[in-house]
């Protein structure tokens, strides 16, 4: 045997428990929840296994297309407006500025934060009778904080973004950042001196280059976007709900039959989700047999 085909076994081996762990737990979740969607649930007296009707109830119904949609909105404009902000600011802080270390320290913040907190961070902040509110009425730009337009319990969901964005930032930075620092500047101070302008250099030299980290930015805080519950919960509109809050409400129903329409629900989300990251995927290594990468 080879050196290497030697040394590749024995990480192979060294892994083996901690990845037969993993599958266990996730990946028999995974089968559990679909079993249970499918009708497989005898711990609640139903075993109807295979029964579609789960899931032919749950999309037949116009609810759940708008609700898919409105899931839709909120984990694609998070994730668009927090890749473009954090485009901007690790551009930014390869560059030597007054305050660089400060901000290099302050937007890290939000990664210690729970969820929870920047919830109620954005309550205090962007609710009728908030701060900004209250600074608007006493800055004579209204009248009352009441008066404040809505931000939180819209369905345009102002509250819901601005929350993943507030949290996202700096994970997705961080990840561009790296991609950055290893690339180092030399092509983009030589494209410069070939005459090439400052938008020519990010679409042509920077982008390609930081591509891997901006997907995997991009995959993580997505999946997480399309499947979280307590903002849209806590800051959504109400009816229609999002697809993760709908799950929840069956699953807090009083009758445990409807825990497998619940089930139904996430397996959907779980469809969905994988269905979109796999066209990305694709899309993306099409980008890159485009630009010659392999």
């Amino acid at each position: 045997m080879m050196q290497g085909d030697r040394s590749r076994l024995i990480v192979i081996l060294e892994l083996a428990p901690v990845t037969l762990v993993l599958a266990g737990l996730f990946g028999g979740a995974v089968v559990l929840a679909v079993l249970q969607s499918l009708g497989f649930a005898p711990w609640f007296g139903i075993n109807t296994f295979p029964d579609f009707s789960y899931f032919a109830r749950l999309w037949s119904g116009e609810a759940f297309w708008i609700s898919l949609g409105l899931t839709l909105y909120y984990a694609v404009a998070s994730t668009v407006v927090a890749l473009a902000l954090a485009l901007i600011l690790s551009l930014a802080l390869m560059k030597s500025f007054t305050g660089r270390r400060f901000v290099k320290f302050v937007y890290k913040l939000p990664l210690v934060i729970p969820y929870a907190v920047g919830i109620a961070l954005a309550i205090l902040m962007l609710g009728n009778g908030g701060m900004l509110s209250r600074l608007a009425a006493f800055a004579g730009w209204i009248g009352d904080p009441s008066d404040f337009p809505s931000i939180l319990k819209t369905h345009y969901g102002w509250g819901v973004i601005a929350v993943y964005v507030w949290k996202q930032l700096p994970f997705m930075t961080l990840a561009v950042a790296a991609v950055l620092v290893g690339i180092g500047q030399r092509t983009q101070e030589a494209a410069s001196l070939l005459g090439a302008g400052p938008l020519a250099i990010f679409f042509r030299v920077t982008l390609p280059q930081i591509a891997p980290g901006v997907v995997t930015a991009v995959l993580i805080c997505f999946s997480f976007n399309i499947g979280a519950f307590e903002a849209p919960f806590i800051l959504g509109g109400g009816y229609p709900d999002t697809l993760p809050v709908i799950a929840w409400r069956y699953f807090n129903d009083a009758d445990y039959a409807l825990q497998l329409q619940g089930m139904a629900a996430v397996v959907s989300i779980g469809l969905l989700s994988g269905c979109i990251l796999l066209a990305y995927l694709w899309s993306y290594r099409r980008f890159e047999r485009r630009i010659g990468r392999n």
